[in-house]
């Protein structure tokens, strides 16, 4: 069953790139459990919670309610990983977060309205999913997963089409606001 919001508003920035926001919901900061979801579109594939940002909605807030209304967690909000673009013909601009979880609940929007369901996995297990469904999800772990944000996206700074550079982390403590795309299988600086 395909998930429907009535008076759902899509929100762009000003690029046109539709807003959206996801997080990486780890069972601790160990950061070696994640939680996935089923696809709405393909309930037997595994996806990472996350969706369209609101009017006058902030990233992170966004990322907090798509995580609660599709997974069904609440959890301490962390890092920004990064902002990937993906989908380059429909142009989403997606803020992905790291969330610890703090508080699970056992019948939640989307578990109730069209059956999706959540699973804990190990990173390297969600990775071989991710790859098959979501490939741009699997980016998502992989930029978790190296200790810099290695080729071929740099860890220098970037410029956005504002030309003001946007610094890049070069560890995992800090967030990331390097901007990639995803295109074909890997990240390309934009």
């Amino acid at each position: 069953m395909m998930k429907f919001k009535q008076n759902q508003t899509r929100t762009y920035d000003g690029e046109g790139f539709k807003r959206r926001a996801a997080c990486l919901c780890f069972k601790s900061d160990r950061e070696d459990e994640v939680l996935l979801v089923s696809s709405s579109r393909h309930p037997d594939q595994w996806i990472v919670p996350g969706g369209g940002m609101e009017p006058e909605e902030e990233p992170g807030g966004a990322a907090i309610r798509e995580v609660y209304e599709e997974a069904g967690v609440k959890g301490k909000l962390g890092r920004l990983l990064g902002v990937f673009e993906h989908n380059l013909d429909r142009k989403h601009r997606t803020y992905v977060y790291v969330l610890i979880v703090t508080e699970t609940v056992d019948d939640w929007e989307d578990s109730v309205t069209i059956g999706r369901k959540r699973q804990w996995f190990k990173i390297k297990d969600a990775l071989q999913v991710l790859q098959n469904h979501k490939p741009v999800h699997a980016e998502y772990l992989l930029r978790l997963t190296t200790a810099t944000c290695s080729a071929p996206c740099s860890p220098s700074c970037v410029h956005t089409n504002d030309n003001s550079p946007v610094s890049a982390m070069t560890d995992n403590n800090g967030p990331h606001y390097g901007r990639c795309s995803t295109q074909g299988s890997g990240l390309v600086n934009r």
